[in-house]
C-alpha cells in the first residue's frame, strides 16, 4: 500500500524573544493510503504544528517531508501549495471556522467555488455530502441555527466534498460533549472506510484509540507507537 505521508528527520525551530523553541526534532512517521490515525501527547508538544507542516500551512526547518509519493512542500511554490491543499487535502477545524452568513450547503461549496465547479454540480455535491453526514434537513441553516455536533459535521462534510486523499484533523472533538464525541468520531471512522481517505487527527480525545488504526504520542519532540 503506497504512502500518502512519508517524513524523515523533521525538525522545527522558533525564535521568540531570542530564545529558540524546538516543538519537533528528529521526527519521523509514514501514514498510508485510507490509514485512519491519532496523534496525541500534551499541549506544546508539537502535535499542531506537525499538522501544519504537513497541510502545507507552515515549514519545517530541516527533514524531509514528501506528501502522495510525489510532492516536497519546501520546493513547491505559494501557489503550487495552495493548489495540493485544494485538490488533495481537507481540513477539519476546532473551531469551525464556518462562515455566519452563509448556511450549511454554501459553506460546504466554498471550495468548489476555489475550484471554479459550476453552481448545479456545487449543489449536487453539497447536497450529496451533506446527506452522507445526515445533515439533509438542515442544509439551509446558518451555524448559529445548528448545535457543536452539527456544525462540525458541516465541517466534515465541507473537507470532504472536494474527494481528498488526506484529511487532517485538529481536536475534531475539543468542543463537544463525549456522547456526541462519539459520534462525530464514528462518522470520520466510516468515511474513512467508505472513501479510502486517509485521516490524520490531532486530540486529546482518549475514546479514539478504540477506531483508530493506530495512535502515535508525542513526546520529547518524538513520534512513538501506542498501539
Amino acid at each position: 500500500m503506497s504512502n500518502i505521508i512519508d517524513i524523515v528527520g523533521l525538525e522545527k525551530v522558533y525564535e521568540i524573544d531570542g530564545r529558540k523553541i524546538t516543538p519537533l526534532s528528529g521526527l519521523s512517521m509514514s501514514i498510508c493510503k485510507g490509514e485512519f490515525v491519532a496523534i496525541m501527547g500534551p499541549s506544546g508538544s508539537g502535535k499542531s504544528t506537525l499538522l501544519n507542516i504537513i497541510g502545507t500551512l507552515d515549514s519545517p526547518t530541516s527533514g524531509e517531508v514528501t506528501l502522495f509519493e510525489h510532492f516536497n512542500p519546501v520546493e513547491m511554490t505559494q501557489q503550487e501549495r495552495a493548489s495540493l491543499r485544494l485538490d488533495r487535502i481537507g481540513f477539519i477545524f476546532q473551531s469551525f471556522n464556518l462562515i455566519t452568513f452563509l448556511n450549511a450547503m454554501e459553506n460546504i461549496e466554498i471550495p468548489l467555488r476555489l475550484k471554479g465547479i459550476n453552481k448545479k454540480e456545487r449543489e449536487n455535491k453539497a447536497s450529496a455530502i451533506l446527506s452522507r453526514v445526515g445533515l439533509e434537513k438542515r442544509k439551509f441553516h446558518k451555524p448559529k441555527q445548528l448545535s457543536f455536533g452539527e456544525q462540525q459535521r458541516v465541517v466534515i462534510a465541507r473537507s470532504l466534498v472536494n474527494n481528498p486523499d488526506l484529511v487532517l484533523a485538529d481536536e475534531p472533538t475539543g468542543n463537544l460533549d463525549s456522547i456526541t464525541s462519539k459520534e462525530i468520531i464514528s462518522l470520520m471512522k466510516e468515511l474513512c472506510i467508505e472513501k479510502g481517505t486517509s485521516f490524520l487527527l490531532v486530540t486529546h480525545d482518549s475514546s479514539i484509540t478504540g477506531v483508530a488504526d493506530r495512535v502515535l504520542n508525542v513526546k520529547d519532540c518524538k513520534l512513538t507507537a501506542t498501539n
